[in-house]
């Protein structure tokens, strides 16, 4: 798999700020932005593999692990994904439920940026991919036709940010198919960007009663109760989530964080380098944790290590002069 990037600029400041997703940016909400990211895909075959035709997924996903939009994309086709918001992103690219890779994207600067990032994919990868699908296809869900039409306009709708229309049309489902877990994790997420918390929990508590081992829902769930400061809850069902999937390195980071919050550092440690293993860059943001940890209790020299580990994948973070000052002045010679 290879990525070509490209990048032009255009002037633009802008005088307000951008709300974005739940958590969207590193404080909750970002600023500046109206960026846009787009790009090709090149697969090297255009015969079906598996028995389908070739098509990804190509899925956005804010610097928390949030979900911002998904896009189907047949092969040799383009995605783009606009409106964004400053921030940090990374995109993941599966086929059939199955990761083939991922990579991040910056969008820290207030200056306007159309990034172009061209996929190239290899039919091997795919294939392989393909035979892992069976793993997560405990998560998969049939419905009937309707529910399918009004899952892909709900989820177009979200996308689009018209969210009462999204919640409208996911109720339907649920209210037609109440066994639709999918269906009420979605519920739940948008009831969540719009901090309706009360209602997220019931939807995102729905979906984990028709489903107890669907990760995405207990990590929804446990990110939830983080926001309310419910950490005793979200280590319950987060500890749950890695009990289920040990390799999601969201469900780690996430259980990693609620332990920080009730002040149980030791805990915390083992499940924040536990997400930086299983996905280093996209959960760079661990190494920070980590460091402000090991500061408060005064091991300044493992801040420092940390620190100049997570400026190894992120050299251009707003904050790189302040990190840099704080290693020069605690790292060993």
């Amino acid at each position: 798999m290879r990525i070509r990037q490209s990048t032009s600029l255009v002037i633009l400041f802008l005088l307000c700020a951008v709300p974005i997703a739940a958590q969207g940016g590193r404080g909750g909400v970002a600023t500046g932005g109206h960026h846009i990211l787009y790009g090709d895909v090149r697969i090297d075959t255009n015969e079906p593999i598996g028995g389908k035709p070739v098509a990804i997924d190509v899925i956005l996903f804010n610097e928390y692990g949030n979900t911002i939009s998904r896009q189907k994309v047949s092969g040799n086709g383009r995605y783009r994904f606009i409106d964004l918001a400053d921030g940090r992103y990374y995109v993941v690219v599966e086929f059939e439920n199955a990761e083939v890779t991922r990579f991040n994207v910056d969008f820290s600067s207030p200056v306007k940026t159309d990034q172009q990032q061209d996929i190239e994919l290899q039919s091997a990868n795919l294939s392989a991919a393909a035979k892992a699908s069976f793993i997560s296809a405990a998560d998969k869900y049939d419905r009937p036709g309707k529910n399918t039409s009004n899952f892909e306009k709900a989820t177009q709708a979200a996308q689009n940010k018209n969210y009462d229309q999204a919640i409208s049309l996911f109720q339907r489902i649920v209210e037609s198919d109440p066994a639709d877990f999918p269906a009420w994790n979605e519920l739940g997420t948008l009831y969540f960007i719009q901090k309706n918390y009360a209602e997220a929990e019931k939807a995102y508590a729905q979906a984990i009663a028709k489903h107890p081992d669907y990760v995405v829902a207990l990590v929804s769930l446990g990110r939830l109760r983080i926001a309310q400061k419910n950490f005793d809850g979200a280590i319950e069902v987060l500890g749950q989530a890695v009990k289920v999937q040990p390799s999601s390195a969201q469900a780690n980071y996430f259980l990693g964080e609620a332990y920080l919050q009730i002040k149980k550092g030791s805990l915390a440690v083992g499940y924040l380098n536990e997400a930086i293993k299983l996905d280093p860059m996209g959960m760079a943001d661990a190494h920070l944790r980590l460091g402000a940890l090991y500061n408060a209790v005064g091991l300044k020299e493992k801040a420092a290590a940390e620190y100049e580990e997570f400026l190894k994948k992120r050299p251009d973070d707003p904050e790189k002069e302040k990190l840099r000052a704080y290693i020069s002045a605690n790292k060993k010679p």
